[in-house]
């Protein structure tokens, strides 16, 4: 006969949790606001909604090319400097790197009708297009969305871009174990679009939140417990829930053609992607190429973002497999050396 529960001992477990849970309420309510994104930097452009930063050195010039940073357009890049004890941007300039960063900015209703082709064959070849004019070569580093944006434009223009890293980015989006491109590959885009225009960031956001539900949300606050003394851990915990929900909304067309022509049609692999009146040719990306992945990514699987090594043309094309996750990536501990990696081979070809 089994034990009955002991349900003195898991009344004390919740009254000690319940305990925990409230002081770490009173902490946050303490803390007012959070600080994110603080690394010096100079806007050296805007082109309509979208800023080129330039980050201010910290360290000895490394003497190699700047390295453009394009991220992802439905979320902000500030995940990149987030906190100052674990930024990669930082971390760059700290290893001589010259950084550079593209952001979006938050796209309106002035936006709906800009298309994908005008942020990858406009804005992200008028910034390299300023690299170089300035110092004679560029690098890339495309994260997530960004990252698949960055390939296009390396396979239109591989002229420009020096060595070209690519940072949890979807490739093949018809993988099994992506569950955000199932979803996407049943979206009415077109009915999607023509009723809302631009897509609200509230809507990705609970997508996104929905893949994980109990991980993303009930479980994550319940480890506040464990921190509920700890104000600096709960001032990173401020910082990271303010980036979740940080969503920009996302422009119109943009929104449609990627979802459809990435979500659904796989076009990357198929080849089938036409930008700005050309074809979209990853054998043309012959760069040297650094693909890094995270192990345990839930939105960008491993098995998405490793069969860019068939599709490219580069003769040096590396992989880098990091043990995390889709965030853990830019702010876990394990991601402090990260930096110095990139560095180490972006100065390969200096």
């Amino acid at each position: 006969m089994s034990a009955l529960p002991d349900f003195d001992a898991w009344l004390r477990e919740a009254t000690v949790l319940g305990e925990r849970l409230a002081t770490a309420a009173r902490t946050l309510g303490a803390l007012g606001d959070v600080d994110v994104g603080t690394a010096p930097r100079d806007a050296i452009y805007t082109d309509g909604k979208v800023t080129l930063w330039r980050y201010r050195s910290v360290a000895k010039p490394s003497g190699q090319p700047p390295l453009l940073i394009v991220y992802a357009m439905v979320n902000r890049p500030y995940v990149l400097d987030l906190q100052p004890d674990r930024s990669l941007i930082r971390g760059l300039l700290r290893e001589g790197v010259d950084v550079w960063l593209l952001d979006w900015g938050t796209p309106d209703r002035a936006d709906r009708w800009t298309t994908l082709d005008e942020y990858v064959c406009g804005h992200v070849h008028r910034a390299i297009r300023r690299l170089r004019d300035e110092h004679g070569a560029a690098d890339l580093l495309g994260v997530c969305q960004g990252g698949t944006l960055s390939l296009c434009y390396a396979a239109l223009e591989p002229a420009n871009v020096r060595r070209l890293i690519t940072m949890v980015t979807p490739v093949d989006f018809h993988t099994p174990e992506n569950l955000l491109s199932k979803w996407a590959r049943e979206l009415d885009v077109d009915r999607l679009v023509d009723t809302l225009g631009n897509v609200p960031g509230e809507l990705l956001n609970a997508t996104f939140l929905a893949l994980l539900p109990f991980r993303l949300t009930a479980g994550k606050y319940a480890g506040l417990a464990d921190d509920a003394n700890d104000s600096q851990a709960l001032a990173n915990f401020l910082r990271m829930e303010q980036w979740i929900f940080d969503s920009p909304d996302q422009p119109g067309e943009a929104f449609r053609a990627f979802v459809s022509q990435f979500f659904q049609r796989n076009a990357l692999v198929a080849g089938s992607l036409d930008l700005d009146g050309r074809r979209v040719d990853l054998t043309r990306v012959t760069m040297p190429v650094l693909n890094v992945y995270a192990t345990r990514d839930h939105l960008v699987p491993p098995s998405a973002s490793r069969p860019l090594a068939r599709l490219v043309g580069s003769r040096d094309y590396r992989e880098m497999a990091f043990p995390g996750g889709h965030i853990g990536i830019y702010v876990s501990a394990r991601a402090a050396a990260l930096p110095q990696t990139l560095a180490t081979w972006l100065s390969e070809g200096a």
